[in-house]
C-alpha cells in the first residue's frame, strides 16, 4: 500500500550568533546613548526627589493617583500603570502607607481585591514636590532641546511607545 505522507524532516537549526542581527556601529551608538540617557535621568531626577523625602518610584504612584478617580485605583491596575510587579508594587506600597502617603483600602464586592488610595499628606507631599520635579525634567531633558528637536523626539518615541503598549495589551 502506497501512501502519500511527506517525508519526515530535520528540525530546524538552533539559531547560531552568525544569526543575530548585529547592530551597525551607528546603532549600537544610538542605544547605548538612549540607556545611559534614561539611566542617567531616572537617578538625578530621583536624587532631586529626595529632598522630598520620595523616590521616583513613589513620585510616579503619586501621580498616577492623584490622576484618578477619587484619588484611588486597585493595586493590580496601579501594577501596570506603574511597570511594576504586584509583589513590587506592595512592599512600595507598604513603605509609602507608613509614610503616611497612601492607604490601602478593600474594594466593595471583592474581597480579593484592594485599593491604593492617596491620603491627603499625599497629596500635599506631591503639591510640594512636583513644582521641583518639573524644574529638573526642564532642566535636565527638556530644555536641552530646541523646538525641532523636541518635535523630533516625539514623532521618533511615540511609535515606540505604542508598539511597546501593544506588546503588553495596553493599546
Amino acid at each position: 500500500m502506497e501512501t502519500n505522507a511527506p517525508e519526515p524532516t530535520e528540525p530546524p537549526a538552533a539559531p547560531t550568533p552568525d544569526d543575530a542581527p548585529w547592530l551597525t556601529a551607528r546603532e549600537q551608538r544610538l542605544w547605548r546613548a538612549h540607556l545611559e540617557v534614561s539611566r542617567l535621568l531616572e537617578y538625578q531626577l530621583g536624587r532631586e526627589l529626595q529632598g522630598h523625602d520620595l523616590a521616583i518610584n513613589d513620585y510616579e504612584i503619586l501621580v498616577v493617583l492623584s490622576e484618578s478617580p477619587d484619588h484611588r485605583m486597585r493595586m493590580t491596575d496601579l501594577a501596570t500603570a506603574t511597570l511594576q510587579s504586584k509583589s513590587r508594587l506592595s512592599h512600595q506600597i507598604t513603605r509609602m502607607e507608613s509614610a503616611g502617603l497612601v492607604l490601602r483600602q478593600e474594594c466593595p464586592g471583592d474581597r480579593r481585591g484592594l485599593y491604593a488610595h492617596l491620603t491627603e499628606h499625599g497629596w500635599q507631599t506631591l503639591r510640594k514636590a512636583a513644582p521641583d520635579h518639573v524644574r529638573s525634567v526642564r532642566a535636565h531633558f527638556i530644555d536641552r532641546f530646541d523646538d525641532e528637536q523636541l518635535d523630533a523626539m516625539y514623532t521618533a518615541l511615540a511609535p515606540i511607545a505604542e508598539h511597546l503598549r501593544a506588546l503588553r495589551g495596553r493599546a
